[in-house]
C-alpha cells in the first residue's frame, strides 16, 4: 500500500482546482487529478509537477455520471490502496433568467456541480469507513449561502452541496472522517471572465477587504481544514467580508 496521503481532486485542470492540485502535490501528497474536458491544461500541469519529481496521476471522468465516478475511486484504490482525500471541487454556471433557463441546463449544472459530490461521497465513503479516517472538502460558494440573482441554478446546486455537506458529516463523524465545504466569494478565476472591469470595481467597492480573491486564498482554507481535527460540517466563507452571516 502507497505510504503517502493519497488525494483525489475534481475539476483539477483549472482555476482553484489546479491551485489546490498543484499545492497537494508540493505538499507531499500523491494526487489523482480529475478532468474532462480541459485536456490541454490537464497535461501541462502534470509535466510541470512530474517535472519537479512530485506524485500526480491524472484521469478523464465526466463526474456527472455515476459509473464515470465509480471508475475514478476503482483506479485510486486498485493502484493505490487508499484514499485519504477527497476535494469535490468540479462545477460549471450559467447566466440569465429562470424564465429563460432549460432543462438541459439545469441538469447539467445539478449533475456537475452536486450529483457529481454526491455521487464521490456515496463511492468514497465505504473506503475511508473501513480506515477509519478521512477528509472531504466540497468547494461550494457564497451563491449557495445567500443566493445570486441570474444564477438560480447555480446557486441552488451549491445551497445542496452545503446540505450534503451537514448531512455527512453528522454520518461519517463517528467514523472519524471529516466533511466541510468552502465557500469562495468571487475569485480571480475563469468563471469569471465575463465580468466587466466595471462590475470588478464594483464588486471591490462592496468588499469590506476591497479586493478579490485568489486562488491561493482558497487553497489556505483547504490546508487548515487538512490539518485541523475537530472541525466538520461546517460552511467556512472565504469572501473578504463580502457576505457575513
Amino acid at each position: 500500500m502507497n505510504m503517502k496521503k493519497v488525494a483525489v481532486v475534481t475539476g483539477a485542470s483549472r482555476g482553484i482546482g489546479k491551485e489546490i492540485t498543484r499545492n497537494l502535490a508540493q505538499n507531499g501528497f500523491l494526487v489523482v487529478a480529475n478532468y474532462n474536458k480541459s485536456e490541454k491544461e490537464m497535461l501541462e500541469l502534470k509535466t510541470e509537477l512530474q517535472n519537479k519529481g512530485l506524485d500526480i496521476q491524472i484521469i478523464k471522468a465526466d463526474v456527472s455520471k455515476g459509473n464515470e465516478v465509480k471508475k475514478i475511486i476503482d483506479y485510486v484504490i486498485s493502484n493505490f490502496g487508499k484514499i485519504d482525500i477527497v476535494i469535490n471541487n468540479a462545477g460549471i454556471s450559467s447566466y440569465g433568467l429562470i424564465s429563460e433557463t432549460t432543462d438541459q441546463q439545469w441538469q447539467e449544472i445539478i449533475n456537475t456541480n452536486l450529483y457529481s459530490a454526491f455521487a464521490m461521497c456515496r463511492e468514497v465513503t465505504p473506503y475511508m469507513v473501513k480506515q477509519k479516517n478521512g477528509c472531504i472538502i466540497n468547494i461550494s460558494s457564497i451563491w449557495g449561502i445567500v443566493g445570486s440573482s441570474l444564477e438560480v441554478i447555480y446557486s441552488i446546486s451549491k445551497a445542496g452541496m452545503n446540505g450534503l455537506t451537514k448531512a455527512l458529516a453528522k454520518e461519517l463523524g463517528p467514523s472519524n472522517i471529516r466533511v466541510n465545504a468552502i465557500a469562495p466569494g468571487i475569485i480571480c478565476t475563469e468563471m469569471n471572465d465575463n465580468l466587466s472591469e466595471e462590475e470588478l470595481k464594483q464588486i471591490k467597492s462592496e468588499i469590506p477587504l476591497e479586493k478579490i480573491g485568489t486562488t491561493k486564498d482558497i487553497w489556505k482554507c483547504v490546508e487548515w481544514l487538512l490539518k485541523d481535527e475537530y472541525t466538520t460540517g461546517q460552511i467556512i466563507s472565504v469572501n473578504g467580508g463580502w457576505v457575513i452571516t
